[in-house]
């Protein structure tokens, strides 16, 4: 885990997230724009940058990394370490998606045709 010893965003606020976060799936969306929005503009400094950077192969990798981790983590029963990787795994997700042109919204439609069969 890292901890910034000054501001994390490239505008130079606290984070890139804005002062208010939207709480529940409205923060999953709002994080989905996050990325898009990464992708488009590429600022320096960005980690979702070093990952588009990278390319799809690196992209690939790192959510089969983050969904090895939290199913370790599980194997632990460490609800705290679960819960950092489902995280991990979640952020990581939603940038392939980006990098494929796709958004959460697409998964979301897809899950819920299957809720309604």
């Amino acid at each position: 885990r890292v901890w910034p010893a000054g501001p994390a965003c490239h505008t130079g606020a606290r984070t890139c997230f804005g002062d208010s976060l939207p709480q529940g799936a409205g923060f999953l969306a709002a994080l989905d724009e996050l990325v898009r929005d990464r992708r488009a503009e590429m600022p320096e400094g960005s980690y979702t940058t070093s990952l588009f950077d990278a390319g799809k192969a690196r992209i690939a990798q790192k959510v089969g990394e983050e969904g090895v981790e939290l199913a370790l983590a599980r194997m632990k029963d460490d609800p705290a370490e679960i819960a950092n990787e489902a995280a991990d795994l979640v952020y990581h997700m939603l940038v392939l998606l980006a990098d494929c042109d796709m958004q959460l919204d697409d998964v979301i439609t897809i899950l819920a045709d299957r809720h309604k069969a």
